[in-house]
């Protein structure tokens, strides 16, 4: 999975500490208008910039992050992780999905932010965070770290993750399905969790492997 597990773990502390920032800045009423400013800027920008190709190819990616496709390839990851018997992979990447799944609800329920006027497409819930954002970059990101082995192909392979993740978070924010705020703090909390999993299965395996080794 990981080389450097406290590498991972650092990063992922990073990306959860940056989802929690959007999450507080968004939620104190002292910031929530600056955020709310932003938001609505990109709102308007959006709207002028719209185009039925454009449409069309947000459409699509949007439907690339809805659970119809997420869940049919965590599925088939788990399985092929399960059949090489590499329970470690499967457990990180598990523990990701469950605890990005288990996180959403009470999360948009906590916020209870509405959804910016004018959706181009149905959306259900409240609007923070984006769980589109939190499932496509657990799926994404997650994915990458425990089927492709580490090195230089892995490295494009993430880096492409981190495009899509990102391209198709946006793809809720030109459809008017989410603020720009919801979406970023989406994109961070999955990738946070994408991330550290794996970082903390690898670090615990790696210690338990370091105490059964005999003294020498």
């Amino acid at each position: 999975m990981l080389v450097d597990s406290r590498r991972g773990l650092r990063a992922s502390a990073l990306l959860l500490a940056g989802a929690v920032l959007v999450g507080v800045l968004v939620a104190l009423p002292t910031t929530r208008p600056a955020v709310q400013a932003v938001d609505d800027a990109v709102w308007g920008w959006v709207g002028a910039v719209r185009s039925e190709p454009a449409t069309g190819v947000s459409v699509a990616l949007s439907w690339l992050g809805s659970t119809w496709v997420n869940w049919p390839l965590r599925a088939a990851a788990m399985l092929l992780l399960a059949w090489r018997r590499h329970w470690a992979r499967l457990l990180a990447f598990g523990l990701a999905v469950v605890t990005s799944e288990a996180a959403i609800g009470p999360v948009k329920a906590a916020f209870d932010r509405p959804r910016p006027p004018g959706a181009l497409i149905e959306t259900s819930a409240a609007a923070f965070p984006s769980g589109h954002a939190i499932a496509g970059a657990v799926t994404a990101v997650g994915l990458v770290l425990v089927l492709a082995p580490p090195g230089r192909a892995r490295l494009r392979w993430e880096v492409w993750a981190v495009v899509f993740s990102t391209v198709m978070a946006l793809s809720r924010v030109y459809l008017r399905a989410h603020w720009l705020s919801d979406t970023v703090a989406g994109a961070l909390l999955g990738a946070g969790l994408a991330l550290g999993w794996p970082a903390v299965v690898t670090a615990v395996r790696d210690r338990r492997e370091r105490a059964a080794r005999p003294s020498p």
